[in-house]
């Protein structure tokens, strides 16, 4: 498989230690440039509020099976994570679409590092996504009220 990036993302986060560790945490705003040569792709996404980003952690090298993610003090397998340190280094975050002008999509809620190459977009959809006996592993009782 050959993955090639579609275009780029701009964020204010510089490196991992300024970046949000999740998108929900985030009112940032950035800026996803998609190449010239996809922009007709973008037809029809302004009528949606939020898109779904897949990005490559482009500063992440290497990976552990076994990590310590932020929420835990205790070793966790690396596929029951979001950690960035992966085989495929590829993100996903689901961001607020502020507006489009030609193939520059502003959006709200970025925790990409800044120059991620941007692998795909998808449009949000709470009807497809939704789940019912949704269980949440480890991370039972870690997580804030909203």
């Amino acid at each position: 498989m050959i993955v090639k990036p579609i275009g780029v993302i701009s964020s204010p986060f510089k490196n991992r230690g300024t970046a949000p560790i999740q998108p929900f945490q985030s009112k940032a705003i950035g800026k996803v440039t998609v190449h010239k040569k996809y922009q007709k792709g973008l037809t029809d996404i302004d009528g949606f509020s939020h898109i779904i980003l897949l990005y490559q952690f482009h500063k992440s090298k290497g990976y552990d099976l076994l990590v310590r993610p932020y929420l835990d003090d205790k070793l966790k397998g690396l596929f029951a994570t979001r950690a960035p340190r992966r085989p495929n280094q590829i993100g996903m975050s689901v961001v607020e679409l502020i507006g489009r002008k030609d193939n520059v999509l502003t959006v709200k809620g970025i925790d990409a590092l800044d120059k991620s190459p941007l692998l795909d977009i998808k449009p949000f959809v709470p009807h497809f996504s939704a789940r019912k006996k949704v269980k949440i592993g480890w991370l039972k009782g870690k997580l804030p009220n909203k």
